[in-house]
């Protein structure tokens, strides 16, 4: 068997749901609310060094469940191999809580009582898998039960067999030993001989052994740092490294010297521990990366200590974890903040280069209208069915144009019943915020912003159309930029996508800067939307206007998604041209069309002289016309 090494690592063992404590400084008990995140430590590590560039795989198990559901779906959205997570048909998606309850006290508590991880077995390594990766890294919880440490040594004897190297972290939880009581899953370190000799039955098959002082305490059998050390290196040539949490970590490659400061030892970057948990995980991505691309032992673990800063510094673990470039960036520029998470610049980099979900063109078909349908109706059901009916178009569409990434926009206040319709599709999904027609700008949904939007569901991209003219007098835009402002900061906070639509004020004299000069007075604002939701320039300043908007893009926001174009209710001919000449720009990914797709349908319906099945069939053939406009 020949296979060349196309994955850098495969790793194995834990995956499960993080269900983290939102409120911070109190009791776990005390707990209101929790965000959910992927985790476990060899998953999080995967998605750790895939954001550095690593081609990772995992090996694990999840439920036949919802949480197992998303974890296989958040390893491919971050471009993890996931074609050797398993479903479990018998065992459940492990859970862990945690909580922040001050600086020195995380506690958490693991549901892994038979879970699907922890049936992993010899039959789930494959040998074509272990050959194809550069490294094989291993975690100290996979090797407490006889069947998991079986699987683990199958893997160490297949990656010794195709010239792979051999990682393990020692991952030492006491409470996954069954060590500690089953609700303390924060103590670090209990002495075990058991454990300790366990644990030394398999180091001598490792290249790389990554551990905490505890860890290796465990490793060595001796509360002594350097007799533990030692007498690790008295089974295993491995290159040791100690973390040495805010110090940074030390290096071993040889013999063990007198004192941890007489080896190599890294600094690590002064800034305020807000979560310790995740940061090991971190640690380790960082350290593949310098180690599997052999950049020496100080870049790998400068790559690690700076990961393990960020991840301390932020809340959750994967999601924290630091892009390539934002990595790079922080060890060559630094940031003045001792409080990490509290640096935009950083934030800002971190949103743009770890955002999941990959959407190069968006053809969207537009029915969040409220006061256009109101109009023709004043039946809020009877709306509500219509919109279903265009929610059955955009769902039809995704499989008549299986290449092709169908969007629609559509409002919670009428539309809920067609949002819950979309659900379970394929479906790039955006909602308008706005009281329609608010000039300066207002907000549907009652007086708190982040209650409204803290219950939409997490794939959601917020829409926000702004009639707004760089001309406005100050007090309109001061009162505008405000709640602008306001719906960027909530939509961070709730990880949710901002699109942003701007449109002049039709009675407001506009040239081909006038759009542009409203989305650089927003950037100024520190206000970054994902999208541009704006309207096709008229034929004689086309060239003019596109290009003002894209110098103001890749000046402010190189990471920003794209424009979409909207229609304006245009006829069905001058929006094709429309589309057809805007998809020669790179920064236009599609578009947004409302009116030009339902309108007449919508008066046919509503009137009486459509049925159903009529309304749909002119709907999908005028969407289908743009989307051929667009392909052209």
């Amino acid at each position: 068997m020949n296979n060349p090494k196309s994955l850098d690592a495969v790793l194995i063992g834990r995956a499960g749901v993080d269900l983290y404590g939102e409120q911070i400084g109190g009791r776990l008990a005390d707990m209101g609310s929790f965000a959910k995140y992927i985790g476990g430590s060899p998953t999080n590590t995967s998605i750790g060094a895939a954001r550095l560039g690593l081609k990772t795989a995992l090996i694990t198990r999840v439920g036949n469940d919802a949480m197992g559901e998303f974890i296989r779906e958040e390893l491919q959205r971050e471009g993890v191999e996931t074609r050797h997570v398993r479903t479990d048909p018998e065992r459940l998606t492990a859970l862990v809580l945690l909580g922040i309850r001050d600086t020195e006290s995380f506690p958490l508590i693991f549901y892994r009582e038979n879970c699907a991880d922890m049936a992993i077995c010899e039959d789930d390594i494959s040998e074509d898998l272990i050959a194809s990766a550069r490294a094989v890294v291993t975690s100290g919880t996979h090797f407490s039960t006889a069947k998991t440490k079986a699987a683990n040594m199958r893997a160490l004897s297949l990656a010794a067999k195709h010239g792979a190297k051999r990682v393990i972290d020692l991952d030492y939880r006491p409470v996954l030993w069954g060590l500690a009581n089953k609700g303390d899953g924060e103590t670090r370190f209990v002495s075990n001989e058991t454990v300790t000799a366990h644990l030394q039955d398999v180091l001598s098959h490792m290249d790389l052994i990554v551990g905490t002082e505890e860890e290796f305490h465990i490793a060595g059998g001796s509360t002594d740092p350097i007799a533990a050390l030692r007498a690790v290196r008295a089974i295993s040539g491995a290159t040791f490294v100690l973390k040495l949490g805010a110090h940074g970590c030390a290096v071993f490659e040889g013999d063990i010297p007198d004192r941890v400061q007489d080896s190599l030892v890294v600094e690590g970057f002064p800034i305020e521990v807000f979560n310790v948990l995740g940061a090991g995980d971190a640690f380790m991505g960082g350290l593949l990366r310098g180690y599997l691309r052999d950049e020496g032992w100080v870049t790998a673990c400068r790559y690690a200590n700076a990961c393990g800063a960020f991840a301390v510094s932020r809340h959750a673990c994967a999601p924290s974890y630091p892009s390539q470039e934002e990595m790079l960036t922080f060890i060559n520029q630094g940031s003045a903040h001792f409080r990490l998470r509290e640096d935009e610049r950083l934030n800002q980099l971190h949103w743009g280069s770890t955002r999941q979900g990959d959407w190069p063109n968006v053809l969207a078909f537009a029915f969040d209208h409220r006061s256009q349908l109101q109009a023709l109706c004043d039946d809020p059901v009877r709306i509500s069915t219509f919109k279903t009916l265009c929610a059955d178009v955009a769902i039809e569409a995704i499989a008549r144009h299986p290449n092709r990434q169908i969007g629609v926009l559509c409002d919670h206040r009428l539309g809920q019943e067609a949002l819950f319709a979309m659900a379970e599709h394929p479906l790039w999904i955006a909602s308008p915020i706005e009281l329609p027609s608010s000039r300066p700008l207002r907000f549907e949904g009652g007086a708190s912003l982040a209650t409204t939007l803290k219950e939409w569901p997490k794939q959601s991209v917020v829409k926000c159309l702004c009639m707004t003219h760089p001309d406005d007098d100050d007090a309109l835009w001061e009162e505008q930029s405000s709640a602008l402002l306001e719906l960027f900061r909530v939509t961070r906070s709730l990880g949710l996508e901002l699109l942003l639509e701007f449109i002049p004020p039709a009675e407001m004299a506009s040239d081909h800067r006038t759009i542009a000069r409203s989305m650089e007075m927003t950037y100024a604002l520190g206000i970054f939307p994902d999208w541009w939701k704006l309207p096709a320039p008229d034929a004689d300043r086309w060239d003019a206007e596109w290009a003002e908007w894209e110098r103001v893009i890749e000046q402010n926001d190189p990471h920003c998604r794209g424009v979409l174009l909207l229609g304006l209710a245009a006829p069905q001919s001058e929006v094709k041209a429309s589309l057809t000449r805007a998809s020669e720009r790179l920064l236009c990914k599609g578009f947004a069309v409302g009116r030009t797709i339902f309108g007449d349908a919508a008066k046919g319906w509503f009137g009486g002289t459509l049925t159903d099945t009529e309304a749909k069939d002119m709907m999908a053939k005028s969407f289908d016309d743009l989307i051929a406009a667009w392909r052209s």
